[in-house]
């Protein structure tokens, strides 16, 4: 059997250090990265945005060239302490065959985003068993607030994370009972279906698994949580922890994607927790992924070990 390669825990950021934004899915407004810019800068962080960040070719973020340039430059630059990502949208799974794995061996630092950058984070883990920062996107921080401060926490202190399972979210009713141990690792549904069959996903036995999504149907989310169970992923899973699910407009469907979360994950005799305020709704909280986590689905809570050292 080989033998497991130690977690690579990048150190926290301090004031002065440089971080880089870039866009390695899809494009971005420039008075949001300018934002971003201005609530980093009064951290005492030095961010610079890449050449390429605010580059536009139709859905993506530029050329496929140009995103993984920057994000590969970034990763490589001794200076650059953590990489945020401007934004998700589409266009990960194009580049990461062309990711720089090495210069992340190299020189572990925090890599940080959520949505499309899922697909960036499994790679990163599977490839070089990166921990990383499932959280708000750069474009979010003008939003200041909770997008904010979570964030900060998470990059700048080493501090583990409490996530609580909130009443107001509407997956809050989706919940086993029981406690799960293990390695937190996932993010956004759709893209961890899509890694299906790549060698860019990681690894999940013993894991706990997060998972959300936004703009699904309850039927689309069936569709993928099958796939993951007809791909063997769901088996050997030490527990679930389950973001925000929306669906488009929610027009009259008499079934949401909270009772098909209830019935595809409810039976598999693990620990499943509902309503953590992760994902693409009011609130985002960031959780280091391929961090030891505790899910205690009868207290209601997801606590998670910090990424940073």
């Amino acid at each position: 059997m080989p033998a497991v390669r130690p977690t690579l825990n990048p150190q926290m950021l301090r004031a002065g250090d440089a971080v880089a934004l870039v866009s390695p899915a899809g494009p971005v407004a420039e008075a949001r990265v300018e934002a971003a810019v201005r609530e980093l800068s009064s951290w005492g962080l030095r961010p610079r945005v890449y050449p390429h960040a605010l580059e536009a070719e139709h859905f993506l973020a530029g050329s496929d060239d140009h995103r993984v340039a920057d994000l590969n430059d970034a990763l490589a630059d001794p200076e650059i302490r953590a990489v945020l990502c401007t934004r998700g949208g589409y266009g990960v799974q194009r580049i990461l065959a062309r990711v720089d794995y090495d210069a992340v061996r190299r020189d572990p630092k925090l890599v940080v985003g959520f949505s499309d950058i899922t697909a960036l984070h499994a790679a990163l883990w599977a490839h070089t068993r990166l921990a990383t920062v499932h959280g708000p996107v750069a474009a979010q921080l003008e939003r200041g607030g909770l997008f904010a401060s979570t964030l900060r926490h998470a990059l700048m202190t080493p501090e583990r994370f409490v996530v609580e399972a909130d009443p107001d979210e509407p997956t809050f009713s989706v919940r086993t009972s029981g406690i799960a141990h293990g390695v937190l690792l996932g993010g956004n549904l759709s893209m961890l279906s899509t890694c299906i069959g790549t060698p860019f996903l990681p690894e999940l036995d013993g894991a706990i698994l997060l998972i959300e999504d936004v703009g699904e149907l309850a039927y689309r989310v069936d569709r993928l949580l099958t796939h993951l169970g007809n791909a063997g992923v769901l088996k050997g899973l030490a527990g679930i922890a389950i973001g925000q699910f929306s669906e488009p407009g929610h027009g009259n469907n008499a079934i949401r994607p909270p009772d098909v979360l209830r019935e595809r994950l409810g039976n598999l005799g693990i620990p499943v927790l509902g309503g953590l305020s992760i994902g693409h709704g009011d609130r985002n909280h960031a959780v280091g992924l391929g961090c030891p986590a505790t899910l205690d689905a009868d207290s209601g809570t997801l606590v998670v070990a910090s990424a940073v050292r």
